[in-house]
């Protein structure tokens, strides 16, 4: 099938999710500008002669940069931010400048340039802390942090600047696990399946959490079915997208059952109770798309990756874990 586009913007894409899209976009035959800091290295250092990726260094809240990016693009899928609640409480008018502030000056650049396609990124912590054994889209949100709530008032915002001829849908990932080229081991799954390689010990604070995950591959492959469903179908659709709700505990046993039965599991108090459980019904009723890759295929890839020698000194380098980079390079 032909693409409906020629040219994609991805935000942020040397990031976790982006490092495993970008390839995906160029290999289905996209012209692919990046606009990201790179604070996590040259991601993309072997792709540095496809004439078909243009990589651009530069703040998302910079118009000049956002400008130079945009340039000859009719498609936008906008990742970048300052991922999770940890992250964004490390320095919440940074948080707050970058997964806000700037959005609705990069939507009105988008349509300026002739986007015509903007897929947001938002999250499901929107929803807040839901005793509903299904977590739908129709649910009012309750964000409970400055994360969760600048991702709900940026939907509204995409909302507000949608028009005929600039087709906008909002996507509510789950938390994604699995391998990519630029990892980020600061995530559920991921965290205890780098534990369980590297330290023999997983240590459970909690544990009956439940935690909502889709595998990275899942989630990229997502991002290329929405570039290619007619307007009519996605315009102005806001969908969760996520596989398996789990408990944490649940987590970790998988862990040990694809790692070995001598690691060890420790459950210990908490005073998080955060459980988020999302439905993906919707999206798979309006659109047909099933995410494929379980949680355990998820820890499957990355025992493949850490035995590959694809993630050295994961327990030390700090570009596996956003708050240790950011706290590094001093970002502001």
């Amino acid at each position: 099938m032909e693409n409906r586009f020629k040219r994609v913007m991805v935000t942020g894409g040397a990031g976790y999710v982006g490092s495993s899209l970008i390839p995906k976009l160029l290999a289905a035959g996209y012209e692919v500008s990046n606009l990201d800091l790179y604070l996590y290295g040259d991601i993309f250092a072997h792709l540095a002669d496809n004439p078909a990726l243009t990589q651009t260094k530069g703040d998302l809240r910079n118009p000049a940069d956002v400008k130079r990016a945009l340039a000859g693009c009719d498609a936008v899928i906008h990742l970048a931010c300052i991922s999770n609640d940890p992250s964004f409480d490390l320095d919440p008018n940074l948080g707050k400048s970058i997964n806000f502030d700037c959005f609705r000056p990069l939507v009105k650049a988008s349509k300026d340039a002739g986007v015509k396609r903007f897929i947001y990124a938002s999250s499901s912590s929107v929803y807040g802390i839901k005793n509903d054994p299904e977590v739908t889209e129709e649910l009012a949100l309750l964000p409970l942090t400055d994360y969760s709530k600048f991702k709900a008032m940026c939907e509204d915002v995409l909302e507000q600047e949608r028009e005929p001829g600039f087709v906008a849908v909002t996507i509510r990932p789950a938390t994604v696990c699995g391998y990519a080229p630029r990892l980020r081991l600061d995530l559920t799954v991921n965290i205890l399946t780098n534990l369980a390689i590297n330290n023999g010990r997983i240590t459970v604070f909690g544990g009956e959490q439940l935690r909502p995950n889709i595998h990275v591959e899942d989630m990229t492959d997502l991002y290329l079915l929405l570039l290619q469903t007619e307007n009519s179908q996605i315009d102005g659709k806001i969908w969760n997208a996520g596989y398996h709700n789990l408990k944490v505990r649940a987590i970790a046993e998988m862990v040990r059952e694809r790692v070995g039965p001598a690691v060890e599991i420790v459950v210990t108090p908490t005073d998080d109770h955060r459980s988020y459980h999302v439905s993906s019904e919707k999206i798979h009723r309006e659109l047909g798309f099933v995410a494929k890759r379980t949680v355990s295929d998820a820890i499957v890839d990355l025992k493949d990756a850490f035995a590959a020698g694809k993630v050295p000194n994961s327990m030390t380098d700090d570009r596996y874990y956003n708050i240790k980079r950011m706290q590094s390079v001093h970002l502001r």
